[in-house]
């Protein structure tokens, strides 16, 4: 193995560190939600703090764009290594499969949540409301939506590979990307994508500003401005795979990155109502274009300022972030039924927020931790799942590729 081939796969360990925990993050995103200072979650705690918005809406501004970067830069890889037909059977197996094996199931245990929270309350099927009418444009994804809103981008990847590769025989578009590529790792690169989402959450007729890009999870065709905003990231990690050399460049720029991401995040979170959640789309146009030009440079700039952070100090092998990542996906599968029934099971113990806060996310950590153990890590899921069975007892050490 080459010096430059080892240096690649440290890097990719610490994008695979981040891409686990941008997932595992989630937990914690979730679990906030029962502690905002107005309710807009089933379940709701006694204990009420913008200092939970605050942290929710933190997490929210940088964690989908960064692993959607991530994923791009590894599809765009397993695409290269692969080819076409293997790309599109794994992605097959490991994303479509998870989707449709887990999204029932997932689904029953939101559900059942639901009714109990509901007794628990005093209600009955008498108080519930009438159920809706589902269809294309609307069915419940839950927390899955990223699994189905993937796929709409590795198809993108391979029509888009395919087209490169017949229209660009001299490698002249192949060559701009790459000038593109240069041009978007500076201080720049944050406005310049930032522009394009600007516009799409501009003209999102509905669109609440403290969420920032709209969660496509209620129908099969995705928000504009979540395939602008998402897809955009994604197209980025896809330019840094065919330019690796990048990565180096955004290490130096993260201290740039962040205070650009603390500038643009703070604006945008004051523009949107501050911490406590204004519930109700923006109207005036002129207030809804300074919100969503600050959401834009904030979204890309945070995302690039963790990137850069995970380049510099995770890039060194670590048996535990790569559990962790490993992890990450089975338990971001199973948390969100796990994170509801705990917050029904605290929501009226005489706890300060923040406890009741670990309390939750600890629990469901060690339930998730313990299932991936037991059930997923060392059978045909943990196959199914990571691209790899790991035996129960190893008889030596590998440092396996991230996007296997």
């Amino acid at each position: 193995m080459t010096a430059s081939q080892f240096d690649q796969i440290e890097r990719l360990h610490g994008l695979d560190g981040l891409r686990g925990a941008a997932l595992l993050l989630g937990v914690v995103l979730h679990a906030t939600l029962s502690f905002f200072p107005s309710q807009i979650w089933i379940v709701a705690d006694d204990q009420k703090s913008v200092w939970a918005s605050g942290l929710f809406f933190v997490i929210h501004l940088f964690r989908m764009s960064s692993f959607f970067l991530i994923a791009g830069l590894f599809g765009h890889m397993m695409l290269k290594r692969r080819g076409t037909a293997g790309f599109i059977k794994n992605r097959l197996i490991r994303i479509a499969g998870p989707l449709a094996a887990f999204w029932g199931p997932v689904l029953a245990g939101i559900v059942a949540v639901l009714i109990w929270n509901a007794s628990l309350l005093g209600l009955t099927a008498a108080d519930a409301p009438p159920p809706p009418t589902y269809d294309w444009t609307n069915i419940p994804l839950t927390h899955l939506w990223f699994l189905w809103v993937l796929l709409w981008f590795y198809a993108a990847l391979v029509i888009g590979q395919v087209v490169v590769a017949r229209l660009d025989r001299a490698g002249r578009l192949g060559r701009g990307l790459d000038r593109l590529a240069g041009g978007l790792i500076t201080p720049w690169g944050p406005l310049v994508l930032g522009a394009p989402l600007a516009v799409a959450l501009w003209f999102e007729p509905s669109w609440i500003a403290f969420f920032g890009i709209p969660t496509p999870d209620a129908g099969l065709v995705p928000e504009t401005s979540a395939l602008i905003g998402f897809g955009l990231a994604f197209g980025v990690g896809v330019l840094l795979d065919r330019r690796r050399d990048l990565l180096k460049r955004m290490e130096v720029w993260t201290p740039v990155w962040l205070g650009l991401a603390l500038g643009a995040g703070t604006t945008a979170l004051m523009l949107s109502g501050g911490p406590t959640p204004v519930l109700t789309p923006m109207t005036d146009p002129a207030a809804k274009a300074l919100a969503a030009a600050a959401f834009g440079v904030a979204t890309y700039a945070s995302m690039f300022a963790v990137v850069g952070l995970a380049l510099k100090f995770w890039s060194g092998h670590s048996a535990l972030r790569r559990y962790l990542a490993d992890a990450s996906y089975w338990i971001y599968i199973v948390h969100l039924p796990l994170v509801m029934a705990a917050q029904v099971v605290v929501k009226d113990w005489p706890l300060v927020w923040p406890v009741k806060l670990a309390i939750v996310v600890v629990g469901v950590m060690a339930v998730s931790l313990a299932s991936y153990e037991l059930m997923v890590r060392h059978g045909f899921m943990g196959r199914w799942l990571n691209g790899r069975r790991v035996p129960w007892r190893r008889t030596r050490v590998s440092i396996p590729l991230a996007a296997e």
